[in-house]
């Protein structure tokens, strides 16, 4: 080989090597919070309802959906992740838990773990990769915390899992990784503006369509739009699933929301379609969310029949368990 390929080779080998190394180098250049204690009460919201006695009522397990923006961490470093020590983050997290405690704590144990969830820039790229890779240690925390309310709780009371966006995300990943044994307890998991996908179904047992308003040990998932133009695949796109959560049927047929919004499923693309409803209370996030969807108001516009739906589901497993016994 003649001496100029050989050092054209190696200048090559060269750059290559500083490419990565400096690929590598700027993804370590970020702060990662210190990791949250779950032995610590500090790190729960939690509302405990008297009537949630032996026999009645369930235990829910909320995760919350994004509330950070990238920020500067004293190390001068850029976070992608909320600080669950930071009290105006733990605040923040607050506001969205609280309003959900309202209604899917209503005669139930509520829990909520505080985590890294990570931050609206990351989900703004549109890059699954990189929320995939950042997702990795906000779903670190939410696996511990999970882990840490079955150690707590009472093993034969039923509970809800649930979720809204990036915390619906979450859920999803809990169930691929929730033992069968478990599993038999869950009385439902809520997806909330948030997608399960075609692979999602393969990956585990535990994920299976609702049908109804009363079916026990299923996942209950839906996305609005205002026009399936408006799907953001991001956090909407590949579904494998879609109920309506007014009429709790997964077909076509409409049902009526507050007298004057339009709420059907649409089969062919798994997402809600709304007609009569604006969603101008909630503004656009980042030019990617809540353009042409709803999806800011998945946990609101349609909490009553939630509210409901919870309580009907958990009586429903009560009642096949009394029956099986």
């Amino acid at each position: 080989m003649k001496k100029g390929s050989v050092f054209l080779m190696f200048s090559c080998l060269v750059l290559a090597g500083a490419a990565f190394a400096a690929g590598c180098s700027s993804r370590e250049a970020e702060h990662i919070p210190e990791s949250p204690d779950y032995s610590d009460a500090g790190m729960w919201f939690v509302r405990e309802d008297a009537g949630a006695g032996a026999g009645a009522g369930a235990d829910v397990f909320y995760l919350v959906s994004t509330w950070e923006e990238d920020w500067t961490a004293d190390d001068g470093l850029v976070c992608h992740y909320a600080d669950v020590y930071n009290v105006q983050h733990r605040a923040d997290m607050d506001k969205e838990i609280s309003r959900i405690a309202g209604y899917m704590g209503e005669g139930n144990n509520f829990y909520s773990p505080y985590y890294r969830h990570i931050t609206i820039e990351g989900w703004a790229t549109l890059d699954e990769e990189l929320i995939s890779r950042r997702f990795a240690t906000a779903f670190d925390d939410v696996q511990r915390a999970f882990d840490t309310f079955l150690e707590r709780r009472d093993p034969e009371r039923p509970f809800v899992l649930a979720g809204f966006s990036q915390g619906a995300k979450a859920v999803v990943e809990l169930l691929k990784t929730m033992p069968a044994e478990v599993a038999e307890k869950m009385v439902a998991a809520y997806v909330l503006g948030y997608k399960v996908t075609p692979a999602d179904t393969l990956a585990s047992g535990n994920i299976r369509p609702a049908q109804c308003a009363t079916d026990t040990g299923v996942t209950i998932c839906y996305n609005s739009v205002s026009d399936v133009k408006y799907i953001q695949p991001v956090v909407a796109a590949p579904c494998a699933m879609c109920i309506n959560p007014v009429n709790w049927r997964t077909d076509s047929v409409p049902a009526t929301l507050q007298d004057t919004i339009t709420v059907r499923v649409s089969p062919e693309r798994h997402v809600l379609v709304l007609e009569g409803y604006s969603g101008s209370e909630y503004h656009p996030i980042r030019g990617f969310l809540n353009v042409g969807d709803f999806h800011g108001a998945e946990p609101w516009l349609y909490q009553e029949c939630l509210r409901e739906n919870i309580r009907d589901r958990i009586a429903a497993y009560y009642e096949t368990h009394r029956q099986a016994d």
